[in-house]
């Protein structure tokens, strides 16, 4: 029973802020709404009185007064809005205060009791205990790598093996991709004075270069 009443009102003083809210939100619609019918009444008498300042003077005049008392209304109804959103604003950011410090709370409490059952002592030891496996780990590798298994190769037998590997690839690369050899690709290639075989690149973007001027060229001549 008490713990049911204790429930509702928890729920009620965390309610009360967007009901504040809610309704500061419904007051500050309604004089929004005013505004606007202000501000028209003004532009009405405004008119009113631009119509009849050659004809009637006293029309003119009378609207002339309307229209401040109107502007007086609208300022006050400014101001109140004003006030409304600024109290807005101020629940807002009490209520984002309030969230905020209760998860704080609740993580700073996560925490302890994750280091409930941790001592600075015992993570020293722990830490002392992995860099010494480390150090032997590293220690035992050394020193298995240090030993030679069997017999070792060769060097030049190696390359020479290496290099037969290499010619059987170029081999098989030339016959599946029709390459032709390098004597007769030499001979297909273009004059010096036409390209410049150490950069290909170079002289194509230069052609291009060439082509982009003449095309202008003839744009403008056109």
């Amino acid at each position: 029973m008490w713990s049911w009443f204790g429930g509702a009102a928890a729920q009620k003083r965390k309610d009360m802020p967007k009901e504040a809210i809610l309704n500061l939100r419904r007051q500050l619609d309604m004089l929004q709404k005013r505004e606007r019918h202000l501000e028209s009444q003004i532009s009405e008498q405004e008119a009113i009185a631009r119509k009849n300042v050659n004809t009637d003077k006293n029309a003119a005049k009378n609207a002339l007064r309307r229209k401040k008392i109107h502007e007086k209304t609208l300022e006050q109804t400014t101001a109140q809005s004003m006030q409304l959103e600024q109290q807005i604003y101020s629940i807002e950011a009490a209520n984002i205060n309030h969230e905020t410090l209760a998860a704080m709370k609740q993580a700073g409490a996560a925490m302890k009791q994750i280091h409930g059952g941790m001592k600075l002592e015992d993570v020293d030891t722990t830490m002392e205990g992995l860099q010494e496996q480390h150090a032997l780990s590293a220690e035992i590798g050394s020193v298995i790598t240090s030993f030679s298994i069997g017999e070792q190769a060769d060097e030049e037998e190696l390359d020479a093996e290496l290099e037969g590997l290499e010619q059987e690839a170029m081999d098989a690369k030339m016959l599946h991709t029709g390459t032709v050899p390098v004597g007769s690709q030499l001979d297909r290639l273009p004059a010096a004075g036409n390209t410049d075989l150490k950069h290909p690149a170079k002289a194509q973007e230069e052609e291009d270069e060439e082509a982009e001027l003449a095309k202008l060229r003839a744009e403008m001549a056109m």
